[in-house]
């Protein structure tokens, strides 16, 4: 639709359904789409596979899995310990855990602000396990395997003076893990998306993209090392509300009408606001708790597999 071009959005399945609003097909990206009635969960897998699909989406050839729950910001630990089981199951798809891994888990964000402190809470909550093998050694865990997994919280460049990703590199350089998994808050380009969605890809991800202050992108490019994207859109660019609010209206417009509505109604100065709930504090109490969970499972299933064998 006319005017959504200019709302941002982190989520390859939004970049998608902009094309299939527009009626038109996009070559070299593939849509798999999956939905359990029971947990009334759906799961869209976007794999962009050749160079014109991912110029034309905006973004980088990869598998995007994108996993929408609408109850995820309801206060249910019986349903955030089933999307929890959801998130471990794509990780181990992407990763392999079969093989004993390395790896960094890196908290994206500002902690002092509750909508962008999704990546520190998750690491927070993460089960360290590298500092106990370094000292003690598998025996002492009663396993022949274990994932050594390790997390940072680099903080931003307004704390920090450095850029997230000169700090990554040097904590990779010296640590040397296997892989690299970011997790950070995104932004949406529709309301019913926030914080009730996740979004998994095996492209990395770039600090501060959700709200336009783009820094260098956390990928294998940079880093040398596989790098898997982690993210919950907690914010929508403020100019979404307003398209939102006037979309039966807009429907009864012609494509050019539309544009030019838009640009009349929609200040530009929107384009730079964002909002979030008013409970997100606790929301993204209970998202970070989801995925980190989701992390412990996927890194403690697969290191006790060979031990049950």
């Amino acid at each position: 639709m006319a005017g959504r071009t200019r709302i941002r959005t982190d989520l390859a399945l939004e970049a998608t359904e902009r094309f299939q609003e527009e009626n038109v097909e996009v070559r070299g990206v593939e849509i798999r789409e999956k939905y359990d009635e029971e947990k009334d969960v759906r799961t869209t897998v976007v794999r962009i596979t050749t160079e014109n699909g991912a110029k034309t989406m905006g973004k980088p050839q990869g598998t995007y899995i994108t996993i929408e729950a609408p109850d995820l910001s309801v206060p249910d630990e019986d349903y955030h310990r089933e999307i929890a089981e959801e998130v471990a199951h794509h990780l181990r798809e992407l990763i392999d855990f079969g093989q004993q891994q390395s790896v960094l888990v890196v908290g994206l964000g500002n902690q002092e602000i509750t909508a962008d402190s999704l990546g520190p809470r998750t690491v927070g909550n993460l089960h360290m396990t590298r500092h106990v093998i370094r000292e003690y050694g598998l025996k002492g865990n009663c396993h022949t395997k274990m994932h050594q997994i390790s997390g940072i919280s680099p903080g931003v460049m307004a704390q920090t003076g450095m850029e997230t990703l000169e700090i990554v590199q040097g904590v990779v350089s010296e640590t040397k893990p296997d892989v690299v998994i970011a997790v950070d808050a995104l932004a949406a380009r529709s309301t019913a998306r926030l914080n009730r969605t996740i979004q998994i890809t095996d492209t990395g991800i770039s600090p501060g993209s959700g709200v336009g202050n783009h820094r260098e992108g956390l990928n294998e490019e940079n880093l040398s090392v596989r790098v898997i994207g982690i993210g919950v859109p907690t914010v929508v660019d403020a100019a979404t509300i307003v398209h939102d609010s006037m979309a039966s209206l807009l429907d009864a417009l012609e494509e050019e009408e539309q544009k030019e509505f838009l640009e009349e109604m929609i200040s530009p100065k929107l384009y730079t606001m964002f909002v979030t709930p008013k409970d997100v504090d606790e929301t993204v109490k209970y998202l970070s708790f989801t995925i980190s969970e989701g992390l412990n499972m996927a890194f403690s299933d697969s290191l006790i597999r060979e031990d049950m064998s």
